[in-house]
């Protein structure tokens, strides 16, 4: 079996977010991919959007995190690269159905919309999620969207 691998990243304003998700990955066992940005310092949002949603577009890794303040600006970088479904959840079963309903490869998170241990919840739930095939034929739609 090999070992899952997520890629995270994050603007400032979801760095301290990141870092502990980051932890609680590892910890879990799981490969993790930092892409920064590290600290406080303000930077660009779609840098870090568009460094981890590459990775999976390319399939470097199958599965991405990404965090800003919100999360929107994240989720709409994210979701401009070809095979990228980020989904920006704000509960555990957001963060189930992202999976489940629409197989979300990315999780988007808002760092200054819920406490660290709520957001490793939504990771757990996501993470833990498998996707329902029968939603495949929506993801088909999604995917010729996207080439057209």
């Amino acid at each position: 079996m090999a070992i899952r691998c997520i890629a995270l990243g994050a603007d400032h304003a979801g760095a301290p977010l990141k870092d502990f998700l980051r932890e609680k990955l590892k910890a879990a066992g799981i490969e993790v991919r930092d892409l920064g940005t590290d600290g406080s310092q303000r930077v660009d949002y779609p840098v870090y959007g568009a460094r981890v949603a590459s990775m999976i577009s390319s399939g470097e890794v199958d599965e991405g995190v990404l965090v800003c303040g919100t999360g929107i600006g994240m989720s709409i970088v994210a979701n401009k690269f070809e095979g990228v479904r980020a989904a920006l959840v704000h509960d555990p079963f957001t963060a189930q159905m992202a999976r489940e309903h629409n197989n979300a490869n990315i999780l988007v998170l808002g760092g200054r919309l819920m406490a660290q241990e709520y957001a490793w919840e939504c990771v757990l739930q996501w993470l833990g999620g498998s996707f329902e095939t029968r939603h495949q034929s929506r993801i088909d739609q999604i995917s010729a969207i996207e080439k057209n």
